[in-house]
């Protein structure tokens, strides 16, 4: 009876064997099976997936390998690479980072500790270690602000307040400037602290530190938040110069208040367009004063003469 039923449990396995290999000579065949659980070394060639690599196929055609990592139940993108190897090493990069016991800080990095794994992203991966919030972009939180990282050497600062916009624009540098695509457009990011398209540093705005990669908001002054407007002393009293650039800058006359300079460059701007000049003039835009006031000063300043002349020089030159 013992024989019996030793030889059914045999059978039993044996079938379950066949079963199990048949299913897997179909699987072979489809690309479904190829995309899950194993996909093809070469001919004929199967094999397990390194952990943290996936397979993954652009339009053309030709393979690529997307690399992961699962960290307190999320799942975090770490890249696309060209080999399987590479993808598995950055994964095992980001695991060691995310699993380590040792208290490290953005200041600990180390590229030969990190040799493929993008800087960007261990940023990120420390953050959520230590921070608790996972933020795509290089983002370490400090108290009340945070630190952008560009790079190792290159550390912005911002306040708190600033987090969720940066936290999903990913700021780009050329050569001192610093801007993020924004509705289609690249956006330097100085237009967001009243600090105009070529504003001068030390005469229109300033860094109360000294640090010019100190964007928080009480380390920003603005001297100057007008076109065309330079301050000056004169018998110790604040005289305001406004002067227009043509072919070269001409003045168009000193004030007493830093209003009336910036619509004396205003009206001077509508004076050199009305000639046929196309020029893109940025004009100023005057929230301190009303409609009523503005227009009053704006019929009270005549504009010298020699700026008309500059501009029909221009127009002339420009021609031949």
């Amino acid at each position: 009876m013992l024989y019996i039923l030793d030889n059914c449990e045999a059978l039993k396995f044996l079938y379950c064997v066949v079963y199990f290999m048949q299913y897997i000579q179909q699987a072979k065949r489809t690309s479904e099976f190829r995309n899950s659980l194993i996909y093809p070394k070469g001919e004929g060639d199967f094999t397990m997936p390194l952990p943290g690599a996936f397979q993954s196929k652009k339009k053309d055609g030709s393979i690529y390998y997307r690399s992961s990592v699962t960290y307190h139940s999320r799942h975090i993108s770490l890249g696309s690479f060209q080999t399987e190897k590479e993808a598995h090493l950055v994964y095992l990069e980001a695991k060691n980072l995310l699993e380590t016991t040792k208290e490290l800080s953005p200041d600990d990095y180390d590229s030969s500790d990190f040799p493929l794994l993008p800087f960007p992203k261990w940023i990120s991966l420390l953050n959520f270690k230590n921070n608790g919030y996972y933020i795509k972009t290089p983002i370490y939180l400090r108290s009340n602000f945070f630190s952008y990282y560009l790079s190792p050497s290159d550390v912005l600062l911002f306040d708190a307040d600033d987090l969720f916009f940066y936290s999903n624009h990913k700021i780009m540098r050329r050569g001192n400037h610093l801007f993020v695509a924004e509705y289609g457009m690249q956006t330097n990011i100085h237009s967001r602290y009243g600090i105009r398209n070529f504003a001068r540093p030390g005469i229109d705005y300033r860094f109360v530190n000294g640090d010019d990669k100190d964007f928080r908001y009480s380390n920003i002054e603005i001297i100057n938040p007008y076109q065309g407007v330079t301050k000056k002393e004169e018998k110790n009293k604040a005289v305001y110069l406004a002067k227009i650039h043509i072919h070269g800058d001409f003045v168009i006359g000193k004030y007493h208040t830093i209003e009336e300079a910036a619509i004396a460059y205003n009206k001077a701007v509508n004076l050199v367009q009305s000639v046929g000049m196309t020029k893109n003039f940025e004009k100023n835009y005057i929230e301190t004063i009303s409609e009523k006031e503005y227009n009053t000063i704006y019929e009270q300043i005549t504009i010298p003469h020699h700026i008309y002349d500059a501009a029909k020089k221009y127009l002339s030159n420009d021609s031949v």
